[in-house]
């Protein structure tokens, strides 16, 4: 058990849909700081999230969110970013060099930026459904995978060669974009990073769903 979580404190909340990306993040870093957790599975269908009282935790009605023995957060970048402080194993997730922090904080604003509006957008609408514009989602992933594929070619990891809070944010969306109509064929640099990160022995996955045939 990790040293920095008391033995008598109760499990970590994770409200969460299991088919989240955003919520894959959050339960990724649980796992690699090795801290106890339970997930709490939200009816979303039904209106879970707009509940009055999950509000209280997540005002925007988002998941994920987190219930640490009465801290409650939202927000998959500002959940990983605390647990990385309040819990840090002695490994720098997050570096404390300035240049270092500034690389991990570039992808973290890529998780919710160029990731988001891409990788993740086309499996929002393969998966789920969701009315976006799939060619706009397309161009966007594509033109994040050649920016990194010769990054990745160079580092081990994406803000170095040790891994860090940026992967833990880029991962998922990334690693499930085959689900978007995507694929990582052309990208061998980027799937070694996948890899690596599988590799952790910690490492959790997030269900896959079908990927869709033309």
């Amino acid at each position: 058990m990790n040293a920095k979580f008391p033995a008598q404190n109760a499990p970590v909340k994770l409200f969460r849909a299991a088919l989240s990306g955003h919520c894959h993040r959050v339960e990724l870093m649980l796992s690699f700081l090795d801290i106890p957790y339970e997930t709490i599975e939200l009816d979303m269908a039904n209106g879970a999230h707009k509940a009055p009282e999950y509000l209280k935790i997540s005002p925007f009605g988002q998941v994920p969110a987190i219930d640490d023995n009465g801290i409650t957060l939202s927000d998959s970048n500002a959940i990983i970013t605390y647990l990385e402080k309040k819990y840090n194993d002695g490994y720098e997730w997050y570096p404390e060099d300035p240049l270092k922090a500034a690389e991990v904080q570039r992808w973290l604003s890529v998780a919710a930026g160029e990731i988001a509006y891409g990788p993740c957008a086309v499996r929002l609408v393969k998966v789920f459904g969701v009315d976006l514009d799939y060619d706009v989602a397309k161009q966007k992933t594509d033109a994040l995978f050649a920016v990194l594929e010769p990054i990745l070619t160079t580092r081990n990891y994406l803000a170095g060669d040790t891994i860090t809070l940026a992967d833990v944010a880029g991962y998922s969306y990334v690693s499930h974009v085959p689900e978007g109509g995507v694929s990582l064929a052309p990208y061998p640099a980027i799937r070694a990073w996948l890899e690596r990160i599988e590799a952790h022995p910690r490492f959790v996955g997030m269900k896959r769903t079908p990927v869709p045939t033309e």
